[in-house]
């Protein structure tokens, strides 16, 4: 059986630590207080069930909570205490640094809650380490600062999950659905420069693929477009191609069926249309 460590990763389920644990509440105590070597095997054996009831990896506060629970159902409410108060007290150092362990983890890649945050990242390149170890830091000042304690303490609680927090501090946003059809029918403005709506299929395409380009320098995560905003601009083609091509024919003085003109255009258009798609 696993179990989730703070930091996000994988543990084996070691029952003697919890016996240690307890044990080492139960001799702070009076001796007449005391839990029997046997009554803390029990304890721990009974939380290690409990673990595998669940069908899934607990988490390392869940187990603790077990821990406690099970120790004041045996009436041993001095050594709840003591180990209720050993728990606080490290909690408390822990809060102190929330970040070191978490970027150690990164660093050795075995950190599950960063692997599983986002699919599209691989943990293992130094770049994507650099920006989880970025991450970390930003999570801890939005658990920390940013966040109502009530969403922070739903999340960690596995109530709610609150995505990407470790991009909230730098006030970004994330997967972005691109309005490709305003900008392009509309215009729109690329690196301060006004770009209007263009008049081909192919130029269509390259605005579309700068369009595309500046969004992903302005986010992060991924963006999603419709093709079906492009094509509108295979008709506007179609015409501009027309138009060259009967120009051409003037110009050399050479007459054509309208059939023959109309494959030669349909040619001419299905290889901009390639070129167009190939840009993207």
């Amino acid at each position: 059986m696993k179990i989730i460590k703070r930091n996000g990763s994988e543990a084996v389920f070691d029952i003697t630590k919890i016996i240690v644990a307890i044990t080492k509440a139960n001799d702070v105590v009076d001796e007449s207080l005391r839990m029997t070597p046997n009554q803390i095997q029990r304890i721990a054996e009974s939380v290690e069930l409990a673990c595998q009831k669940m069908n899934r990896s607990p988490g390392v506060e869940e187990i603790q909570d077990l821990v406690e629970t099970q120790i004041m159902a045996h009436g041993a409410y001095e050594v709840a205490k003591h180990y209720i108060t050993y728990r606080y007290t490290r909690n408390l150092v822990r809060k102190s640094n929330t970040t070191d362990e978490k970027i150690l983890s990164l660093i050795e890649c075995n950190n599950e809650e960063a692997k599983q945050e986002n699919s599209n990242k691989n943990p293992t390149v130094n770049s994507v380490q650099r920006d989880y170890m970025a991450g970390e830091v930003s999570r801890d000042i939005t658990n920390r600062l940013l966040l109502p304690k009530d969403i922070v303490d739903a999340h960690n609680d596995g109530i709610i999950h609150f995505h990407d927090s470790d991009y909230f501090a730098q006030h970004m946003h994330n997967c972005d659905l691109v309005d490709l059809e305003d900008m392009l029918q509309n215009g729109t403005v690329i690196s301060g420069t006004m770009i209007e709506k263009p008049h081909s299929f192919s130029t269509a395409c390259n605005i579309a693929t700068q369009i595309i380009a500046q969004v992903a320098s302005n986010q992060y995560g991924g963006q999603s477009i419709s093709l079906t905003h492009l094509a509108p601009f295979v008709q506007v083609s179609r015409e501009k191609i027309k138009r060259s091509f009967d120009k051409e024919l003037e110009d050399i003085g050479v007459e054509i069926s309208e059939e023959g003109k109309a494959k030669m255009i349909e040619k001419r258009l299905r290889e901009e249309i390639r070129k167009g798609v190939q840009t993207i």
